[in-house]
Order: structure tokens, then sequence, then C-alpha cells
């Protein structure tokens, strides 16, 4: 039986970051919707029912899911002044014992580009895994040209590791991914970490 999902919930100056429900369907298709032509060249190819209730409902059910098992945090962003939906971040492939560590992943409506939005909710992302969740190690990819993306995870702490040779179907092509990383820095090298 599916445990009920632990209340998450992330604030900051600007933001409110939780997870997605089933009451967020309009905003979350909307801004998907008119974002399209901004977000396809950096996504994988999109499912045929990306934008139907059905495939949100199905979205919601893996949120709930993997919230409550510990395998992924997906957050949407909402801007507190008014409760508009600006974007998502997830922190997904969780991985506890010795890693201790995630992938980030995330994404911004178009209205909502270069605002310093991703970059708060990445903030408080990264200082919610590393202190409520107990991580050590975050990890990120992104396209080699896209950066904005590469700004932003910088500015965040994260350090470039290298590239991943056809790391991900990126637009339905196999794409180079340019790698990152954030590190708990009360860890670095430390080997009696319970």
């Amino acid at each position: 039986m599916l445990k009920r999902p632990r209340k998450v919930r992330i604030e900051t100056e600007r933001l409110i970051l939780r997870p997605l429900t089933h009451g967020d369907f309009v905003a979350w298709t909307e801004l998907r919707d008119a974002s399209r032509d901004f977000l396809i060249p950096w996504e994988p190819t999109w499912a045929t029912d990306h934008l139907t209730r059905k495939g949100f409902t199905n979205r919601v059910y893996w949120v709930n899911r993997s919230v409550s098992q510990g395998t992924a945090l997906p957050l949407i962003i909402i801007r507190a002044s008014d409760n508009v939906l600006v974007g998502a971040i997830t922190l997904d492939n969780i991985r506890r014992g010795p890693a201790q560590s995630a992938t980030c992943g995330y994404w911004i409506g178009a209205p909502f580009a270069r605002h310093g939005y991703m970059r708060e909710a990445l903030s408080a992302v990264v200082e919610h895994a590393f202190v409520e969740m107990d991580l050590s190690r975050l990890e990120a990819g992104c396209l080699p040209e896209n950066a904005p993306s590469r700004g932003v995870l910088e500015r965040c702490g994260f350090k470039y590791e290298g590239v991943a040779q056809a790391y991900l179907q990126i637009n339905g092509r196999w794409r180079n991914h340019v790698l990152y990383s954030a590190l708990r820095a009360d860890r670095r090298g430390r080997t009696d970490v319970g």
C-alpha cells in the first residue's frame, strides 16, 4: 500500500516550492503549452499525452509515489506574490547508503526566464537536500550550448566535472551533456560520515 506523501514545502523570499497536485492541472498545462517552443530544444521528446488530463494525473501519482518512497522529490515553483506557477525542479534518482546523492533537473516557463527564479529555487533545493535530506552530492547535466542553465548551476555553487557522451535523448536525438556537481562542504573527503 502506498504511504501518504510527506508534506514538503520550501519557501524562499519570492517562491514556494511544493509537490504537484491534481489542482495544478490548468496552470501546469497552460504554462508548458505556452512555453513549448522555449522548452522543446532542451527536453526529451514530449509523450503524446504530455498535456492531457490523463498524462497529468499519471504525473501526480508518480510525484506522490516518489515522495513517499524517497526516490525523488519533484517540486513545482510558485511565485508567492500571486500564486503563479513559474516552473519546476526535481531531485531524482535519490541514492542512499554510501552515495547519499541525487540528480537535479529543472525547467522554467518562458515568461519567467531571466528573472532569477530558477537560481533562487535551485539554491533552496540544494540547501534542503543537504540539510533536511542529509544528501552529500547533487549532480546536474545540461546541453553544452545551454549557457543560461550552465550559469544557473555555476551561480548556485555547482562545479563543472566534464562531458558525458550521448547522455540523454533530447528533442529526439542522443546528445552530449556537460556535467556539474554540488558537494556538501562539511563532508568533502571525510570517511567517518555515518
